[in-house]
């Protein structure tokens, strides 16, 4: 059995119940603590290990938690990976540093666990859900221009683009949506009119 088939059974079977409560919102939630749990007995059944690391990126002024989450396969040296950002708030009432850094690393590698497992989050998605919560938010002006730019540097088309990322407008992407658009578009060469959504070259007979 192959990496891809071992997720593809893993995200069927996989049940990571909303264990927590958020008082201020009223509604249940499940943490990255209680999927990590439900993943324990499957990694075991289909010999696969889940391991998980930060890394600290800097856009313009703004500090984000990078989480990197891999499932690896124990039988074969196969491996699938995923990322999530969360934005480190510069400070946040009665909070020291380190947890402000160690729930901006929960809240991303939720996010990340939730991307490669297949897991709907819905709307109840951290515990101290009062307007505080680690950014999520729209992109900024220097992520609009990376996208831009490579979206001209690859010629692929926007509008086809954005379609496919179920997005409206570039403007209008969270840091989740603009990470996963980065490495579709870093795949892709140089402008190249066989290139998936790029548009036919007038005068090509198609």
């Amino acid at each position: 059995m192959g990496i891809f088939q071992k997720l593809s059974d893993i995200q069927k079977e996989l049940i990571a119940p909303k264990g927590q409560h958020n008082d201020f919102g009223k509604y249940n939630y499940r943490s990255c603590e209680d999927i990590v749990k439900a993943l324990k007995p499957l990694c075991d059944k289909y010999k696969c290990v889940v391991f998980m690391t930060n890394d600290l990126v800097q856009v313009g002024d703004r500090i984000y938690i990078e989480a990197t989450v891999t499932l690896a396969d124990l039988e074969s040296d196969a491996s699938i990976t995923t990322k999530a950002q969360a934005r480190e708030e510069a400070e946040k009432k009665g909070m020291d540093g380190s947890q402000i850094t160690g729930a901006s690393s929960s809240y991303a590698r939720k996010y990340a666990l939730a991307g490669l497992f297949m897991i709907d989050n819905e709307k109840d998605s951290d515990a101290t859900n009062k307007g505080d919560l680690p950014s999520v938010d729209t992109i900024g002006k220097s992520h609009v221009a990376t996208i831009k730019a490579e979206l001209e540097r690859t010629g692929v088309n926007e509008t086809a683009f954005l379609a496919t990322m179920k997005v409206k407008s570039v403007e209008s992407m969270n840091i989740q949506q603009f990470t996963s658009a980065m490495n579709a578009l870093k795949k892709y060469p140089d402008k190249n009119a066989s290139a998936p959504f790029a548009e036919p070259n007038e005068g090509d007979g198609k």
